[in-house]
């Protein structure tokens, strides 16, 4: 009786396995790119706009940031009934501009955390970065985060969108992961 995979066929499925999980692993572990990490460097303000349930963008409206501890996502606030809260919370993908509405841009995933440490992180950051905060005490508190009023956004990148993408509200988003390509074709 002959085997059910031969020697080529055994090696064709180990290597495809061992490729999709190589991809699976550097898609959960995104990081900023060097194009976005230089603009993030220069700016006070990102914007960003998120998805409605018909699949179109929001407005982008500017929004203070600071990064994660290991600066392969962005961390923003927001009050928890705020339309960009209400969508993430739905699964809606971050659409972000750096600098500027029509900054270098891209897409990335969204989610609120409760987590203690990302909230004081952003408290940190804000005050040493933001002297309206410092001075004048405006941005987010900590009684705020404790008492649910703030809720911490973590953004991680999923790709970058091309140079000169411009927020176009009411118009549909990219997608927040571009199809397999074809064996032998370039995207």
């Amino acid at each position: 009786m002959k085997p059910l995979f031969d020697g080529i066929t055994r090696l064709t499925v180990a290597v495809a396995a061992t490729l999709a999980i190589v991809l699976a692993a550097s898609a959960a572990h995104a990081e900023i790119s060097t194009r976005d990490s230089q603009a993030l460097s220069k700016s006070d303000l990102i914007y960003i706009a998120t998805v409605r349930k018909d699949g179109n963008q929001s407005k982008a409206v500017p929004v203070w940031f600071t990064l994660d501890a290991a600066n392969n996502a962005i961390l923003i606030q927001t009050g928890r009934n705020a339309w960009k809260a209400k969508r993430i919370r739905r699964g809606s993908a971050a659409l972000v501009w750096i600098g500027t509405a029509n900054g270098p841009a891209f897409i990335g995933k969204a989610e609120i955390t409760k987590d203690p440490g990302v909230q004081q992180k952003i408290l940190g950051d804000f005050r040493q970065k933001y002297w309206q905060n410092r001075v004048l005490g405006i941005g987010p508190s900590r009684t705020e985060f404790d008492n649910g009023d703030r809720v911490a956004i973590v953004i991680t990148p999923a790709r970058d969108l091309p140079d000169g993408f411009t927020s176009a509200p009411g118009t549909p988003s990219p997608p927040l992961d571009l199809p397999a390509m074809p064996p032998g074709k370039a995207p």
